[in-house]
């Protein structure tokens, strides 16, 4: 058996919801092997989780195609120098989190060198840019997938991938009254209280900001006993979220830097960027309404190229194969468009009922102790002799 202390084990995550993955499948991976060197990439979470990290996550998050282009030159240089690092180190295995556009690349030339390399977190290849399967296959040894459909599409390419739920459905229960958390955020008891989530980037942050607050208004000026709380990402969200709230003295929010989840679970109704936090509003168990806006540039370019082929973008809508909750995208995600979705949810009881019903059961299939299962399955490509 070969000694902890010469195990390396290596992890890059590209945002926050990565360093979240990253610290719990750290904590995993370390009661199997006590003494590993973990190396990498990762925000807070992994660090205190035992990682040498050499670069901040945040450094890689920034999203879509023309926003990428003005951040290359910094990406290339961290990339390259991560990239010079494992090859001189060798590590016994590299770990991707996410963050696919910056990962596979790395991927591929640490594979090429014999380092084994194993993707955390499948690439949406079933959703949009359906050709990058290719390149995992050429990058990566393993896929670890957090959702249940996704092996089967990826052994379709010949692909090696394992389900291992999702470490959210583990850690988060659904809440099935909102009092709790409304006392611990100073809200008062009674609804209808709405949440708004405008994100974590901040091209999300900008674009999502207005429409959102300006239809918390045309919701409180048809029901004045309405309230609102919105949760922001991060420091700078916060500041832009801020300075945009302020500009609207007839509005009462309040408006908290992080407790994402205690927001959710105050809520009767969710009005949410897509992306993670519509898992976490679907775990917690709350009605959404989904909305989003990519760049001007980025979307057109995405439509012109015929890069996205889902039908739906938003987890619940894809992982129960049909319409939950509605999804409101580019021009249909106007203030009046989010204020009528959100109203609905509240003067349906029975569609809220319905819709919770739903959640559990996708919550069920989700809990899997991912983080050991990944732990498990990295184990295995590690080999025996360890």
């Amino acid at each position: 058996m070969q000694a902890d202390m010469s195990l390396t084990i290596a992890l890059v995550a590209g945002e926050d919801s990565g360093d979240q993955l990253g610290a719990a499948l750290i904590k995993s991976l370390k009661s199997r092997f006590p003494d590993c060197h973990f190396v990498g990439m990762g925000g807070e979470r992994m660090r205190k989780a035992g990682l040498e990290c050499w670069w901040d996550c945040s450094e890689l998050a920034v999203f879509g195609l023309f926003e990428v282009l003005r951040h290359f030159r910094k990406i290339w240089h961290i990339r390259k120098t991560v990239r010079q690092r494992l090859l001189e180190m060798k590590p016994d295995v590299f770990i991707g989190i996410d963050a696919p556009d910056f990962n596979l690349g790395l991927e591929k030339q640490l594979k090429k060198a014999g380092i084994r390399t194993v993707h955390y977190v499948s690439p949406t290849v079933w959703a949009w840019r359906a050709w990058r399967t290719k390149k995992i296959k050429r990058s990566v040894d393993l896929v670890l997938c957090l959702f249940p459909f996704e092996p089967e599409f990826l052994s379709q390419h010949g692909i090696q991938a394992a389900f291992v739920g999702h470490p959210m459905a583990d850690q988060i229960e659904s809440v099935s009254s909102p009092v709790e958390a409304r006392r611990s955020l100073g809200l008062r008891e009674q609804g209808p209280v709405y949440a708004l989530l405008p994100g974590s980037r901040m091209g999300e942050v900008e674009r999502l900001t207005g429409p959102m607050l300006e239809a918390a208004r045309l919701l409180k000026s048809e029901h004045p006993d309405t309230v609102f709380v919105a949760a922001l990402a991060n420091p700078r969200a916060a500041e832009y979220f801020n300075t945009q709230l302020g500009a609207r003295k007839d509005l009462e929010l309040l408006a908290i830097e992080g407790r994402v989840r205690d927001v959710i679970a105050a809520a009767d109704v969710v009005i949410c960027a897509s992306g993670t936090v519509t898992l976490e509003t679907l775990l917690i168990n709350r009605p959404m309404v989904v909305t989003y806006r990519l760049a001007a540039s980025t979307y057109k370019l995405a439509r012109a190229t015929g890069l996205v082929k889902a039908k739906q973008i938003s987890l619940p809508n894809i992982l129960a194969a049909r319409i939950l909750v509605p999804e409101l995208i580019q021009e249909n995600a106007t203030a009046r468009r989010i204020a009528t979705e959100a109203s609905a949810w509240i003067d349906d009881q029975q569609r809220r009922d319905n819709v919770k019903e739903e959640f559990q059961k996708i919550h069920r299939t989700l809990q899997c102790n991912a983080s050991e299962r990944a732990a498990e399955e990295i184990s295995k490509i590690l080999g025996p002799e360890q």
